[in-house]
């Protein structure tokens, strides 16, 4: 039987209502969701090119430390 949604919706859902105390509208969970997808992507895609600049074959959660401040002012809101 195939999953039908990406994620679990209620479990977004209860940390948000939970860290917020504040009710959510209907679709906010997928907002957040896509939200933090985008957030990922550009941390792997950066940490990716600063990997390559210096040299290593992966990426290293040294490469992820360096870029992680920049990822996270660009997704501030």
């Amino acid at each position: 039987m195939a999953p039908s949604q990406a994620y679990p919706r209620g479990t977004v859902k209860r940390i948000v209502k939970a860290h917020t105390k504040r009710p959510l509208s209907k679709n906010a969970d997928i907002m957040i969701f896509l939200d933090y997808t985008l957030f990922m992507q550009d941390l792997i895609r950066e940490a990716s090119i600063r990997s390559k600049q210096s040299g290593e074959k992966g990426i290293s959660a040294t490469a992820i430390k360096k870029v992680r401040e920049t990822s996270l002012r660009k997704f501030k809101g």
